[in-house]
Order: C-alpha cells, then sequence, then structure tokens
C-alpha cells in the first residue's frame, strides 16, 4: 500500500456508493421517512455525511475551516430528493478529492487548522483525510441502524470487504 490515506480515501468512496447502491434498490420513500435516530431521516443523513466531506474539502484546497464551516452549514439544509442525486453529488466530490490528491506530493504536511470546536493546531492533510472517512464511517452506520428501523437490511460495507473490490 503505498499512500494509506489515498487507499482509505477509496474505501470511503467506494463505502458511500455501496451504500447508496443499497439504498437505491428500496422504495424511494426510505429517504424521507422519519425514524428516532441520530437524524430524522436518511436523507438528513446523507446531507450531513456530504455537506461534512465537501467541507473538508474547502478546507484541504485553502479555505480556512471556520469560512469552510459556514459555507457548508448552509448546505445542511439542501435535502436532495432522490438516491440518484445523493450518488451524483458524492461520486462528483469524490472525483474533486482525486483531481487534489493528484496535486499533493505530501500528505504529512501540516496546515494550521482554526477549529471553532476546538482551536489552533498544526494538522496534516493525511490527518484530515483520515478523519473525515473516520466520519463517514460513523454516519454510514447511522444510516444502517435507520434501514434497520425502517424494516431493511442495510449492506456490508467494511473497509476488509473493500479489499476485494
Amino acid at each position: 500500500m503505498s499512500n494509506y490515506p489515498v487507499q482509505m480515501f477509496e474505501y470511503h468512496t467506494w463505502a458511500s456508493q455501496a451504500v447508496l447502491g443499497r439504498i437505491k434498490e428500496l422504495p424511494s420513500s426510505v429517504l424521507s421517512q422519519e425514524v428516532n435516530s441520530s437524524f430524522p431521516t436518511i436523507a438528513h443523513a446523507l446531507t450531513h455525511i456530504y455537506a461534512v466531506d465537501k467541507m473538508w474539502y474547502m478546507v484541504l484546497t485553502g479555505t480556512g475551516m471556520p469560512e469552510a464551516l459556514q459555507a457548508c452549514m448552509l448546505l445542511n439544509a439542501e435535502i436532495l430528493s432522490s438516491v440518484d442525486e445523493y450518488a451524483n453529488v458524492f461520486a462528483l466530490l469524490s472525483e474533486q478529492y482525486r483531481e487534489w490528491f493528484r496535486s499533493q506530493a505530501d500528505l504529512e504536511q501540516t496546515i494550521l487548522l482554526d477549529n471553532p470546536f476546538a482551536g489552533i493546531r498544526q494538522t496534516s492533510l493525511a490527518e484530515i483525510v483520515l478523519h473525515l472517512i473516520n466520519h463517514g464511517t460513523y454516519h454510514r452506520g447511522n444510516v444502517s441502524t435507520m434501514l434497520r428501523q425502517l424494516g431493511h437490511s442495510s449492506t456490508m460495507n467494511d473497509y476488509a470487504l473493500f479489499w476485494y473490490k
């Protein structure tokens, strides 16, 4: 494995598309059915994952975290109406990340991250990438739980399964 953060990002992309593929197999109403969970609907959870992925992309490409956070908080209100729309926005953002990765010579370089929730610290680009992957994994787990609450199974999207894809 030559570039662990990039490989983990590819896992993140694959896992998100796997979950979206499973949701696509279900009635379209599953996106907007209310559940008693971390998010009111699966669409809200997917929107949150996307908004945070977008926020970190903005940070990685030079926007200050306070500004990126403010810009992407508005995305949390933009609930999409179909799984295809979510698949498309996730795929487009993944391509933007891939282009960014190609332009990076050293993911261990650090930036000064001004996190409004935690303060200022030097943070490597790799740490940010691994954080966004961890965040996505956590919330894909929420989506799997929400699917079960709605009477549907989810799909396997573990990193170990990704090894074989």
